[in-house]
């Protein structure tokens, strides 16, 4: 039972908090913020919150609002959600996507080179 917790845990907090980002805070006309992942610890204490922000530049001040903003955040997650114990948030930026983003571009550049 606990552990298929943990699962339905991450994903409740990862619609809400999108809920609450989309509805409560305006990061500019051409940014684009995804929540990728939500890692909660086994005892529900603590939750990673994995974001991909587009256009890559804007990361750190997206970052900076966020972190700058987890008390109002986490006390909109307490009221939302029906649960106790409620994670603890902390912001994180995905690198994977990152990674992944860049394979894809360098090999569409090689394919652009075989033409």
């Amino acid at each position: 039972m606990a552990k298929e917790r943990v699962p339905r845990v991450n994903n409740l907090v990862q619609k809400v908090l999108g809920e609450i980002l989309l509805r409560e805070y305006d990061f500019g006309k051409h940014i684009l913020i995804t929540i990728t992942r939500v890692e909660a610890t086994p005892n529900l204490q603590e939750a990673r919150i994995y974001i991909t922000v587009i256009p890559e530049e804007k990361q750190g001040q997206i970052l900076k609002i966020l972190s700058r903003n987890v008390y109002h955040i986490q006390q909109e997650l307490n009221e939302r959600l029906r649960m106790r114990p409620v994670p603890r948030i902390k912001w994180l930026i995905e690198k994977g996507t990152a990674q992944a983003q860049r394979v894809e571009e360098l090999l569409e550049e090689i394919k652009r080179k075989e033409q």
